[in-house]
């Protein structure tokens, strides 16, 4: 039987204790103050944000198990600097792990990183190999552009990112890519900001040769993979125009995506253009849009539903729901085999 595994999950329903510290460390940096200790979150109040919302829908859903990580709307490492941005990660990444504690059958955990876009990648390389081999993270989630909306880093494909690209792959931990909030007034945060880097990355990947470098190198562009899919004409003649490889062969050995698209006809165009070994399940519940659909009545973000509506074989159903993501997530393979599953 194929385990329904959802690569994209975020603890977008943490107590709201933890939410309130964070205010409280924000308003503590602006005025030069030390924060509030962290409060002490009982067990009980973890239960109830997660019983009421993930675990119920995935549950009522059919899926299994959730890769879960932090809320990403919520990374924000534009706001304050290092030291702020290290200690807020750290802290949500030890609230993951006791999600994961509680339910070990059902979550498993993948680390924001600390990425002050003024600080260099040294602590977000100690937190990676805190979170992978203290707290048994399988993954991070990596934001290509850590300003906020401004797109003033790097390319993904540029030294820069080097040292965490030797670390991830040492450490055989794949990347989500994955922005926080916006402040730039003109990019809204899920509609705009979000799709508009998942397309930047992917393009960054096309024009460089990262995975000559780097050929372990795995990253998951979510949300469909913003625009590429549906302008792969477009980035196929790109390859060709700039004397890359086909990209099945420069990009797509590295690079997968997910099946957070929110209408039927947008998971027929994914799974149409790109390759099943290159499609991982995910619904990003209970993430960017939370309502029910009008025309279907069944929620936005319950793409389960649509993969179901697919006529894939067993063989293609079980690489998306449970093969690819074992794959790209090798340590999650491991631990799931030492389940014997």
């Amino acid at each position: 039987m194929t385990l329904i595994i959802d690569c994209h999950g975020h603890y977008t329903t943490a107590p709201p204790p933890h939410a309130d510290w964070r205010d409280a460390q924000v308003a503590a940096f602006a005025t030069g103050h030390a924060p509030p200790p962290y409060p002490d979150i009982p067990d009980s109040l973890i239960r109830e944000s997660i019983e009421a919302n993930q675990l119920r829908l995935i549950r009522a859903r059919g899926a299994d198990m959730t890769i879960f990580s932090p809320r990403a709307s919520a990374m924000a490492h534009h706001v304050g600097d290092q030291g702020v941005s290290l200690a807020w990660s750290r802290r949500c990444n030890d609230l993951i792990k006791r999600v994961v504690d509680l339910y070990p059958e059902t979550f498993i955990g993948v680390c924001q990183l600390p990425q002050s876009p003024k600080a260099d990648l040294a602590g977000s390389i100690r937190e990676l190999e805190r979170c992978v081999g203290e707290l048994g993270f399988v993954g991070c989630n990596l934001n290509p552009d850590p300003g906020g909306g401004h797109f003033h880093h790097p390319p993904l494909t540029d030294r820069y990112w080097y040292p965490l690209y030797e670390k991830m792959c040492e450490l055989d931990a794949p990347a989500m890519v994955h922005v926080s909030g916006s402040c730039n007034p003109g990019l809204h945060a899920t509609g705009a900001f979000y799709i508009a880097a998942d397309t930047i990355a992917f393009m960054q990947f096309l024009e460089g040769d990262l995975f000559r470098d780097f050929p372990t190198l795995r990253f998951i562009i979510p949300h469909g993979g913003g625009a590429a899919p549906y302008h792969w004409g477009r980035y196929r003649g790109l390859a060709d125009m700039l004397k890359k490889p086909p990209l099945d062969q420069h990009v797509m050995k590295n690079v997968y995506f997910d099946t957070c698209v929110y209408h039927q006809e947008g998971i027929d165009l994914l799974f149409k253009v790109i390759a099943i070994d290159n499609i991982l399940f995910g619904s990003e519940m209970v993430g960017a849009v939370r309502g029910v659909d009008r025309q279907t009545g069944h929620h936005f973000d319950d793409t389960k539903r649509y993969l179901d509506a697919l006529p894939l074989s067993a063989e293609d159903r079980h690489a998306v729901f449970e093969g690819n993501a074992r794959r790209v997530f090798p340590r999650l393979d491991a631990q799931l085999r030492d389940r014997g599953q």
